[in-house]
């Protein structure tokens, strides 16, 4: 039960030494045309070392409906969790902080929200490199026919859940759902959205998939290389194995669970491609297939020949795929 009945929207805002993105971020949740007593900013400051909390701290005193949590420095799934604690808004909507909201894109969405209490509302977004987002008062994005298309959650994750595209930023949660379903951020890891994503469609009961555009997602130049250093890569395979896990999720159909699995394996490709590019060192592969069978024991792609196969190898010679792997791409590419 929403403790403030007027307070529809809480925005989670995590920052961690975005200096030079934070105020544009803020700036583009203003520009909403919300009633201010209608929804609140959380700002959870993660022990931020750089000057991204001064550079808003007059934007932070210009509206009274901001929040700052100060915390030391824990990671993104942590603020995440600690804002939706502090959160009173009937709804939830988490923002990355580099990334900025479409110029009067929420309140539709958030109007549609209330109307049908659905427990998620997932909209599109464009991704855009730094110098497009400064040149986008030339272009700004133009909203399509707005389509909202209810569906329940396990319909949504079939036709709509793209394992490379788990970000949170897109969707409105109701809050009540959130905790209801006792749903969280895995700490102290990179691509929690992995698993969050997956596990808030599979318990959804009721959604609405649209084609308004919410975000503008802000690409990083070299990010596929900065993402997979081995410490990340690391991460990647935590929140592989907590995907994996969803499958013990009781009365899952046959089709989710071989969609479930599906999707991991794709992710699964996915870090191994990212490796062969980005770990040059011959150990540091065989150091991230000895932490794939430590942390995700349980992997067992059987859909068909070469998945088998591929679980055969990182089984008994998790060595031996990863280098062959490595001087194939080097020969193929």
């Amino acid at each position: 039960m929403n403790e403030n009945p007027g307070l529809l929207l809480s925005i989670i805002v995590p920052v961690y030494n975005v200096e030079k993105y934070i105020r544009p971020c803020m700036e583009s949740i203003f520009r909403q045309d919300l009633d201010e007593n209608t929804f609140e900013v959380i700002i959870v400051n993660d022990g931020t070392e750089d000057r991204s909390m001064e550079v808003i701290q007059d934007i932070i005193e210009q509206h009274k409906n901001i929040t700052v949590l100060n915390q030391e420095n824990q990671g993104l799934s942590v603020a995440r969790n600690n804002g939706i604690a502090k959160a009173k808004g009937e709804y939830v909507l988490m923002p990355d902080s580099d990334d900025l909201l479409i110029e009067n894109s929420l309140k539709p969405l958030l109007e549609k929200a209330i109307e049908t209490r659905v427990d998620l509302v997932v909209a599109d977004f464009i991704a855009l490199k730094d110098q497009e987002i400064k040149e986008m008062h030339l272009h700004i994005p133009k909203q399509p026919t707005p389509v909202y298309i209810e569906k329940t959650g396990e319909r949504l994750f079939l036709d709509n859940l793209n394992p490379s595209h788990c970000y949170v930023w897109r969707t409105l949660y109701r809050r009540e759902f959130l905790n209801a379903q006792n749903l969280s951020f895995y700490s102290g890891i990179r691509y929690q959205d992995i698993p969050f994503t997956h596990e808030c469609y599979l318990k959804a009961n009721r959604c609405i998939r649209t084609n308004m555009i919410l975000n503008i997602y802000r690409r990083w130049p070299g990010s596929s290389t900065n993402a997979y250093k081995i410490d990340n890569t690391k991460d990647f395979i935590i929140a592989l194995n907590e995907t994996w896990k969803l499958r013990q999720i009781k009365g899952l159909s046959p089709k989710i669970l071989h969609k479930l699995e599906e999707d991991v394996y794709t992710s699964f490709c996915t870090m191994i491609y990212h490796t062969l590019h980005s770990t040059k060192q011959k150990e540091n592969r065989n150091e991230i297939m000895d932490y794939l069978n430590t942390y995700a024991p349980d992997l067992n792609f059987v859909h068909d020949f070469r998945q088998r196969l591929t679980t055969m190898m990182i089984k008994r010679m998790p060595h031996l795929f990863i280098n062959l792997y490595y001087l194939y791409a080097k020969i193929a590419y």
